[in-house]
């Protein structure tokens, strides 16, 4: 059996697969500054000690300290684990689990980015299982029967949704990436604070929604029998971006509008848990791995490329957003409502800041990009599967901006 087929044999496989992971459904609070309501959310919940995980540079710049003030008003024992990179690995995690098992943490406040909140998620599961060994948590599933540690999250980026999604990624012993769903993962409360993301570079703030944008767009392309409530957060979760960026990249300042990201991103969080990404984020991982270009910036280039050579596939899904997103507008029919909702994209993309073309993308390193997304695609459920010769053309495309 050729590759393709074996690939298209097993489509639908991780949406499948998915539906049996338990998902935590936090509670969601949201505010400028509400980070300060962490020690009463403590105090209620009954918990004598806490450890707080955050990285270097959220330590460095004070954004820790309303969530210290919280504790302490509170009466709440904690303890400060800061020494999150942005590529943590297992020596890193080991460490953290020491710091929650010595201040005897019941719970874990996570405040940061993606590397801060997946470290954190193995932290929690480590530290409830301690009589497990490290490699335990990397491995592809990581069973916690009984749940983990509780956490408290709170992103410092609108972006990844990793505030509420199961899956992680830490470097193993080895120094390689790797990706693990942590099954029992128990989050209790997520905070949405746009005072953490309101001084965001320009560049960040663009790519990091774009990469929230991708996650509804997908998670809509998806065939994996949606349910109602999540086709409606990846909706919203588009219709977020694509309202409140451009307002961003004009008025850096709005609240309004960077809490609006923050929530695009929670429900594009959804969109992963529940509806899993596609090839958009299969070609991205590729190309952003071989030429170490930014997550958010590789998924720009990809974005529309990917999405025209799955939309006919998608008329239907693609029309409905459209209509969610600019109720009103007056379409001849499905065709002409994808390709204006497509063609708002194009121009967000531009008004970002994308270069046309993805220029660093070589002839040389096709074939070997073809087996990176072939492998990556497989955890995927897309709308359809994708020839080599299909994906090859895909990427002749993003490189001279088609």
């Amino acid at each position: 059996m050729s590759l393709f087929i074996e690939r298209k044999s097993i489509r639908k496989l991780p949406g499948t697969v998915i539906k049996a992971v338990p998902i935590p459904e936090p509670e969601l609070i949201q505010g400028f500054g509400f980070r300060n309501k962490v020690g009463s959310i403590c105090k209620k919940a009954g918990y004598k000690s806490v450890l707080l995980v955050t990285d270097e540079t959220l330590f460095s710049l004070g954004l820790h300290k309303k969530v210290e003030s919280s504790l302490k008003r509170n009466g709440i024992n904690y303890s400060i684990f800061h020494s999150i990179n942005e590529e943590p690995n297992v020596e890193i995690v080991e460490a953290g689990r020491k710091a929650a098992l010595d201040c005897e943490a019941e719970c874990i406040i996570a405040l940061g980015g993606g590397s801060v909140l997946d470290s954190s998620k193995i932290i929690s599961a480590s530290a409830k299982h301690s009589h497990l060994p490290m490699s335990y948590f990397l491995l592809k599933f990581a069973m916690c029967p009984g749940g983990t540690l509780p956490m408290i999250n709170i992103p410092s980026t609108a972006g990844t949704g990793a505030e509420c999604t199961v899956g992680v990624v830490v470097k193993n012993s080895d120094g390689v990436k790797t990706s693990t769903v942590v099954v029992g993962l128990t989050i209790t409360h997520v905070i949405l604070d746009s005072e953490l993301i309101i001084n965001a570079p320009r560049d960040v703030t663009a790519w990091c929604a774009i990469d929230a944008l991708s996650h509804g767009l997908e998670g809509l392309m998806a065939d994996v029998g949606s349910s109602e409530d999540d086709i409606f957060k990846s909706r919203e979760c588009v219709r977020l971006i694509l309202e409140n960026l451009p307002i961003l990249l004009e008025d850096p300042q709005n609240i309004e509008a960077r809490q609006a990201t923050l929530l695009a991103a929670n429900y594009g969080g959804n969109a992963i848990n529940k509806q899993l990404a596609g090839y958009v984020h299969a070609f991205a991982h590729s190309i952003g791995a071989l030429y170490h270009i930014p997550h958010g910036k590789a998924i720009a280039w990809c974005l529309l490329p990917v999405m025209k050579a799955q939309e006919h596939e998608r008329y239907k899904q693609l029309s409905e957003l459209y209509a969610h997103c600019y109720p009103g507008k007056v379409c001849e029919d499905e065709v002409d409502a994808a390709d204006k909702l497509l063609a708002k994209i194009a121009s967000l993309l531009r008004a970002c800041g994308l270069e046309k073309d993805c220029s660093v993308l070589e002839d040389a390193d096709f074939d070997k990009l073809v087996e990176m997304i072939d492998a990556d695609s497989i955890n995927y459920s897309p709308s359809r599967t994708f020839t080599d010769s299909e994906v090859r053309m895909i990427l002749d495309q993003i490189r001279r901006g088609n």
